[in-house]
């Protein structure tokens, strides 16, 4: 594996009973780059990121992450190794304010998270930390409001920064901009082109607005296969990748 790539994988795939939901992926994750993973509805992207993430175990194939391979590991040695990922549905603590919702994953990195015994005062240590995380995605302002309050948007942005509070080398993002207005599609968009900085990540997007404009690699899922790889202007330009799409979302 070259040190150029954090991630690759090599025939990957996963059966269900006889379906076929992933069938024989091959992919290589560039260090430092935004990677997009699109396709039509049921194209395996998902399943894809479920066995990247050992929610599932895959069938036949192999995963290396750093050179390592990684294909029989539990999802807690892969988050320990670096690779954390977001869901399509919020995963915060809705009813804890922004920054405890930070100081929590920032616990969780202490490796104290279930030290419920510590007084209040002890956890307050790691405030400095949560508001440099929550300036980083544009939550400072937000800090004490209980998180249930938050708009859609900024709601990503928060699971964005408990994200990072886990000090991710690669960040595996699911949906982010999934059911939000253009303008919180604009700030989430350019908040993963912020956070992109030092680190890799690997995205599920359905909207071609956001994969044009941030991904430097787009990989094109179709049946639990790879259509095609590359860059927006030649991706999208592929025949193949148009008549999967139509139908459904046109690429342009």
């Amino acid at each position: 594996m070259s040190e150029d790539y954090i991630l690759e994988t090599q025939g990957l795939v996963k059966e269900f009973k006889g379906f076929i939901a992933v069938a024989g992926v091959s992919l290589k994750v560039r260090r430092g780059h935004i990677h997009a993973l699109i396709g039509p509805n049921g194209a395996g992207k998902t399943t894809c990121f479920n066995l990247l993430t050992k929610f599932l175990e895959p069938t036949k194939g192999t995963i290396r992450y750093k050179g390592v391979d990684i294909t029989r590991e539990a999802p807690a040695q892969i988050a320990r190794r670096g690779i954390v990922r977001s869901f399509q549905i919020s995963a915060v603590f809705p009813h804890l304010t922004v920054l405890e919702n930070v100081r929590i994953a920032l616990q969780r990195k202490l490796g104290n998270s279930f030290h419920f015994w510590r007084s209040h005062d002890t956890l307050t240590q790691l405030d400095p930390r949560a508001g440099e995380l929550l300036a980083e995605v544009g939550l400072e302002s937000y800090a004490k409001m209980v998180a249930v309050e938050l708009p859609y948007g900024r709601k990503r942005a928060l699971e964005i920064a408990t994200t990072l509070a886990l000090e991710p080398e690669l960040m595996l993002l699911d949906e982010p901009t999934q059911g939000m207005g253009h303008e919180d599609v604009d700030r989430v968009m350019q908040l993963i082109k912020k956070v992109s900085a030092n680190r890799t990540i690997l995205m599920v997007e359905h909207n071609m607005k956001v994969v044009a404009g941030i991904s430097d690699t787009i990989t094109v899922l179709a049946r639990g296969s790879v259509l095609a790889e590359g860059a927006y202007a030649e991706v999208s330009a592929h025949p193949k990748v148009i008549e999967a799409y139509m139908g459904t979302e046109h690429v342009d």
